[in-house]
């Protein structure tokens, strides 16, 4: 409607702008204002000034950032919480993730310094058995009562530790524990990252598509000038509206 009206305001200051020129009939007049304002088989075309979005780059900015396919999509009111939750899960794998790798280098230097192991090249089942047993040896009579002999240490010299006393033990498995579930944490903020993800592409996709079917039903104007010229008959200028639903 904007364009509509000032198409139509160029027209009224072009005629009067000829009108002050005192043209010397009606037929000169009118020949004066098309000449000035449209030139001859020309076309004005108003159409709506949204556009269809593309899904598949809603999709990539969910997946660069949650929170931006839908503000691409033209509608962020839930996408600035997907946003800020990414941005706390981010925050959170890389503050487990910190806290994890120290409290594993101190269980390996209390188990290194205090309970006498060799701590190069092992396995987390060697620092978890660690924390459950006082010696190598309470660990092989307990695997030998249980019949688990495929889960003997066979070599004492490589795999043998020993506490001093059980309260030794339980400080080792509490830094043990805090490690291990630090990397547990960074595993369930990966997860949530990967999920938010999710949730924010299946958003984005669903304002997509509702912004496209709303430029589809918007009404859409033309409106077309142009010059008719018959044989024996004065050049006449058209105008002509059409309307899509």
């Amino acid at each position: 409607m904007k364009k509509i009206f000032v198409s139509t305001l160029i027209l009224i200051l072009a005629g009067v702008s000829i009108a002050q020129d005192k043209p010397e009939s009606l037929m000169e007049f009118k020949h004066q204002v098309v000449n000035s304002v449209v030139p001859a088989n020309s076309n004005i075309q108003l159409l709506p000034a949204t556009q269809k979005k593309k899904t598949g780059l809603a999709i990539i900015y969910s997946l660069l950032l949650p929170g931006m396919g839908e503000l691409y999509a033209g509608d962020y009111s839930l996408g600035q919480y997907l946003t800020i939750a990414d941005g706390i899960f981010w925050g959170s794998l890389f503050g487990f993730n910190i806290y994890g790798n120290r409290m594993e280098d101190n269980y390996k230097s209390f188990a290194k310094s205090v309970g006498g192991a060799n701590v190069a090249s092992k396995d987390d089942k060697f620092f978890a058995d660690m924390g459950n047993y006082l010696d190598i040896d309470q660990y092989n009579r307990r695997q030998k009562l249980d019949r688990n002999f495929a889960e003997l240490y066979a070599d004492n010299e490589r795999y043998n530790w020993k506490w001093d006393s059980q309260s030794q033990r339980r400080e080792y498995r509490r830094m043990w524990k805090s490690s291990e579930n630090a990397f547990n944490n960074v595993r369930f903020a990966a997860g949530a990252l990967i999920l938010n993800r999710i949730a924010s592409i299946i958003n984005a996709v669903r304002l997509v598509s509702r912004h496209n079917k709303e430029v589809d039903e918007e009404l859409t104007w033309k409106l077309s000038f142009g010059l008719q010229q018959k044989e024996l008959l004065p050049t006449q200028l058209m105008m002509n509206f059409q309307t899509r639903f």
